[in-house]
């Protein structure tokens, strides 16, 4: 949520920032609440002065013996009016809220100007493309053929983009979330295994709502939500909170299905792992004091990106231009690796900095040198999509008889070094 003391100050400015997003909006009407509300709450404050200095007479007068009764009745109907104001300045403060929730985070300066991924920049490549001596398969085609992913089942038991994973495709899951999860933890990162579901005040705090329910799976009756990634739980984890300043910076990371009602793209995310309504993730989330916020974003970068080196993987980074950004983010970089079947490369992660954007919604404080509160900043990032991992190993390393070498590194976890 954005600081309305921003808009107050250069509304303007503010508008033009959103319109790199291709948001045309005019601020003017939450400009125009707030002064309702300062207007509104300035005639409140000046009623409960008047009451408190007559209440303070009443006493005395009644102390003298007298009958204050008509000053008594004037003080009931100035109750009155203070209990109209009040309500008038909490329904200002909720549409203001409302509003505020509508709108998006401020895009950082240093990120490209454009309308939409085409304007992306590549930041660097790491890794060398496979060279096949024959015609590499897809990853769906030869799940298949390992008899290590079942579609067709999980279409029938759930539906579409559901997958049953079987024999060394189960454990290849298991082993890549603890590969994953180790490797981050000898980074620093704590690792936290929380709750599937998530009330709304969550999804509020961390931008999910209102924007995007339509694209979240809701048990209806129970107020809970589905999580489409662990940045909800991890994020809300110091929701109301005031940190310590000697705990920054905080670094967790948790593994969790991930659940998204979204139709997705057409053509070949269609098939396959690449995108699915349920899919396994390895998330990473940290708070640090704002002047910490854009070298954490880098350091998260390399954290995601050291998971697909040691795994032999080829990638690129690219940073998102401003139509391309998400909502809540104010900078995000993307990973993306290399896919024979896409001869080009799909996304694996997104690191993002939030700025304050969701510690103002969540109310994610520290206490500052100077003993005042002082809102974190807020980052996260997928470390990684574990489907889509899989799907870049047994593409990458398929060999010409059907069968898929395992990385070195994951051969500990997984026990064997071919998946036949």
């Amino acid at each position: 949520m954005l600081d309305i003391r921003l808009i107050l100050e250069d509304r303007i400015k503010v508008e033009e920032n959103l319109a790199k997003r291709g948001l045309l909006v005019d601020l003017k009407n939450i400009v125009a609440l707030e002064e309702e509300r300062k207007l509104y709450l300035q005639q409140t404050e000046e009623k409960k002065s008047i009451r408190n200095q007559v209440s303070k007479d009443i006493g005395k007068r009644k102390a003298k013996g007298e009958n204050p009764e008509a000053i008594m009745e004037e003080m009931r109907l100035l109750g009155d009016e203070i209990s109209e104001l009040d309500t008038k300045v909490k329904d200002i403060e909720g549409r203001l809220k409302e509003e505020l929730f509508k709108l998006p985070n401020l895009v950082h300066d240093s990120i490209p100007v454009g309308a939409d991924e085409s304007a992306n920049v590549e930041v660097k490549r790491v890794g060398e493309l496979p060279v096949f001596n024959f015609d590499p398969k897809d990853h769906q085609d030869l799940g298949v053929g390992l008899d290590i992913m079942d579609f067709e089942r999980g279409n029938k038991v759930t539906g579409p983009k559901f997958v049953f994973m079987k024999g060394l495709g189960a454990r290849l899951e298991r082993a890549l979330m603890n590969f994953m999860l180790d490797y981050h933890g000898k980074n620093g990162f704590k690792e936290i295994l929380s709750p599937f579901l998530a009330n709304e005040d969550s999804f509020y705090g961390t931008g999910q709502l209102p924007k995007f329910g339509e694209e979240m799976y809701k048990l209806d009756g129970y107020g809970y939500y589905l999580i489409p990634t662990a940045e909800v739980p991890l994020t809300n984890l110091y929701r109301d909170e005031i940190i310590k300043e000697q705990e920054l910076p905080i670094k967790l990371c948790g593994f969790t299905p991930c659940f998204r009602s979204e139709a997705g793209a057409a053509g070949r995310d269609t098939k396959g792992l690449i995108r699915m309504h349920q899919f396994s993730k390895v998330e990473m989330v940290e708070f640090v004091k704002p002047e910490n916020g854009e070298i954490a974003l880098e350091e998260l970068v390399e954290s995601a990106g050291g998971i697909l080196t040691a795994l032999g993987l080829p990638y690129r980074v690219v940073v998102l231009s401003t139509g391309d950004v998400g909502f809540g983010s104010a900078k995000t970089y993307d990973l993306e690796v290399y896919l024979p079947s896409y001869n080009g490369y799909k996304e694996i992660s997104s690191c993002s900095l939030y700025t304050d954007f969701q510690s103002r919604r969540s109310r994610i404080r520290y206490r500052n040198e100077s003993g005042k509160n002082q809102l974190v900043y807020t980052l996260n990032g997928s470390g990684l999509a574990i489907g889509r991992t899989i799907a870049a190993i047994i593409e990458n390393y398929q060999q010409e008889n059907g069968t898929v070498k395992v990385p070195e590194a994951l051969v500990p976890y997984l026990g064997v070094d071919i998946i036949e």
